[in-house]
């Protein structure tokens, strides 16, 4: 290997594999050279002057770069490209998005699909992307039904974006879709609500049958250990736990089952366990059997129908 490819080479490990026509003259690799080791399968061609410095498929981040470098300067991963990058989720899109800003063209490319920005959000990172905060907006503003704005919101949670920049971004935008919507989910999320499920059985269980609110996130130490439960009634000794899927894909573990059995030898508690189809299809039969365990723990108070198809049995 002669010292000119070395060094192509050695320049593409800095940019994940990755290099450019403009890169590789500067370095005194010809034109010619590059097509002949495309040709011969050493290097592949990912769009119009970029290339991979390798043979084989080019894996996400290696994409995700050579999407940066054909569109060129200032450009920075967005949406679900951002957020992949940013571990706000860990489904790898597709398309790569790139963002650049309005005053520049780039064209789309293969599997590259470049958006005009203005104004840019801020970006930075080793892997440009837009940042954390304003790419929640952005994935908020795309969002279908409130669940999915939910599950972005609390994703971000998780991924301890902090709550006051996603405020104080919220507030510079001039355009927001459902602002007040995205401002009180923000609020709920800040409030202890961890999922859209948690959301849904907060709303269409608990505020739609008139129930007592419960405490949430409530840490307690049971045989020794620290544990969390979703909800609790602790003036009558019910707790709720919500199996969403993000927490507990498979249902209840082996831990889950040694907490409730704890929380009722050591506290008196009884533990209600629901799922998705409980609290989303059957949030009547689930707001009266939360009832029925109050009512046995002291609570004196009466459910009420959340409409006139409500399936709350009234006695």
């Amino acid at each position: 290997m002669d010292a000119t490819l070395a060094a192509a080479l050695d320049h593409a490990r800095t940019q994940d594999g990755c290099i450019t026509t403009a890169e590789c003259k500067r370095i005194g690799l010809s034109g010619k050279r590059v097509a002949w080791l495309v040709r011969h399968g050493h290097w592949i061609r990912l769009h119009h002057g970029v290339y991979l410095a390798a043979s084989g498929a080019p894996s996400w981040r290696q994409r995700a770069r050579a999407a940066l470098l054909h569109a060129g300067r200032g450009a920075a991963l967005s949406h679900e490209s951002a957020a992949f990058a940013r571990g706000l989720t860990t489904i790898a899109p597709r398309t790569i998005e790139v963002a650049v800003p309005a005053t520049r063209r780039a064209k789309s490319s293969g599997g590259v699909r470049v958006i005009r920005r203005e104004p840019m959000p801020p970006s930075f990172g080793r892997l440009r992307a837009v940042a954390a905060e304003h790419t929640v907006l952005d994935l908020l503003d795309r969002a279908q039904t409130v669940d999915d704005a939910m599950g972005v919101i609390t994703r971000a949670h998780r991924a301890r974006v902090a709550p006051w920049a996603l405020r104080e971004v919220l507030a510079s935008r001039s355009r927001v879709r459902r602002r007040q919507l995205v401002a009180d989910l923000l609020a709920e999320a800040d409030a202890g609500i961890e999922s859209p499920l948690e959301r849904r059985y907060h709303h269409d269980v608990e505020l739609a049958h008139e129930l007592p609110t419960a405490q949430l996130q409530v840490r307690a130490v049971l045989g020794g250990q620290w544990t969390r439960a979703d909800r609790r009634y602790s003036a009558f000794g019910v707790r709720v736990e919500l199996d969403g899927q993000l927490a507990h894909p498979d249902g209840r573990t082996d831990h889950d089952t040694w907490r409730d059995n704890a929380a009722l030898v050591e506290c008196h508690d009884l533990t209600l366990r629901y799922r998705w189809s409980h609290v989303v299809s059957r949030s009547c039969e689930t707001a009266a059997q939360v009832a029925l365990a109050l009512g046995r723990g002291g609570w004196t108070g009466t459910p009420r129908r959340c409409g006139l198809a409500c399936r709350l049995p009234i006695s």
